[in-house]
């Protein structure tokens, strides 16, 4: 991993967000030349600025900017290798709300990304997306899904030599997208839980393997790939029942599914089964249009079947405490 990424000019779009946070903190420890934060958020910046120091913050550069808006990605983006897109809008809830704004985020902004990729000739693009976008049935989802479709377009559309890859997690543990952190807040301060069905489940992936994900997808892809690790399944009543169990006594209300919210989760459709494979801890959903012959992945054989989160073994309470563990949480 270090070779790969040592040296290298890398910069991370929604870098003030969970995930890219984590981002900055695995990379440094690889000694790449220059990390280019970029976000819409100014405080999130300054408290980044505040956090580092010494010959960490002198790789650091702190951009303010938007990726609504083409012109700044196109200085943003000069000189680098690596770009990490993890900027978008991730609530189920606030986007179903405001469509029109997630649209112009998530699938025009992504647009701006794959541009100025292109244009100023970074060598790999890679696309944080989420298990939404199989087969979606909200806005957040279905803009994730537009937006691995341009990624993956991008690799015949337009590009010279920039590899441009997607990576789909699923609830990533204890980031701002999570209901976990919900759930701890509820419990210590309102001793009551709110659980909108007690049979959905969902996918749950650590914020490390989420990050070794994305490292990876930039080490193996080779144009127009989908990297989807294999993760557990929680049930969400198991879940609080844990939750409750660490953190103190609370009740539990049942409050029903929230517009756009799904009983349970898929990580690819059928149709992205017929051209899918799998390693020991991955999959990896090739295009439809086949780009070139990929060498990177002897070891891997064709999917044959393919379950969803409500198929699934469901993670022990006592495994979904490990979980949190391994999470520091």
């Amino acid at each position: 991993m270090k070779n790969f990424y040592q040296n290298k000019s890398i910069l991370i779009t929604g870098s003030a967000g969970s995930i890219g946070q984590a981002l900055i903190e695995k990379l440094l420890e690889y000694d790449p030349k220059v990390i280019r934060l970029f976000d819409n958020n100014e405080n999130g910046l300054f408290n980044l600025r505040q956090k580092y120091s010494g010959e960490s913050l002198e790789k650091l550069r702190f951009l303010l900017g938007d990726i609504k808006n083409l012109n700044r990605l196109q200085y943003a983006f000069h000189g680098i290798d690596v770009v990490i897109h993890a900027a978008s809008y991730k609530h189920v809830l606030e986007c179903e709300y405001n469509p029109l704004d997630t649209v112009e985020t998530n699938i025009m902004g992504t647009a701006n990304v794959i541009q100025a990729a292109i244009s100023q000739n970074v060598k790999n693009v890679i696309f944080t997306s989420s298990d939404k976008a199989a087969n979606p049935s909200n806005t957040m989802g279905t803009t994730k899904l537009l937006a691995e479709k341009l990624m993956i377009a991008a690799n015949v559309y337009g590009a010279r030599s920039t590899v441009f890859s997607c990576c789909r997690f699923g609830n990533v543990v204890g980031t701002s997208g999570s209901v976990i952190p919900l759930f701890k807040q509820q419990i210590q301060k309102d001793h009551k839980v709110t659980i909108t069905d007690p049979a959905m489940t969902r996918f749950m992936i650590t914020q490390d393997s989420a990050i070794d994900l994305v490292l990876k997808a930039g080490i193996l892809a080779e144009g127009g790939e989908i990297f989807i690790f294999k993760m557990p399944v929680v049930n969400i009543n198991d879940l609080a029942d844990s939750m409750i169990e660490r953190y103190g006594d609370a009740k539990k209300e049942v409050i029903g599914k929230k517009p756009g919210e799904k009983m349970f989760e898929e990580i690819m459709t059928e149709e992205e089964m017929s051209r899918a494979y799998e390693g020991k801890d991955m999959y990896i959903i090739f295009p439809q249009v086949k780009m070139i012959d990929y060498n990177n992945y002897s070891g891997y054989s064709r999917v044959t079947a393919i379950k969803n989160s409500s198929q699934m073994k469901t993670l022990s309470k006592q495994e979904i405490l490990g979980l949190l563990d391994e999470a520091g949480i």
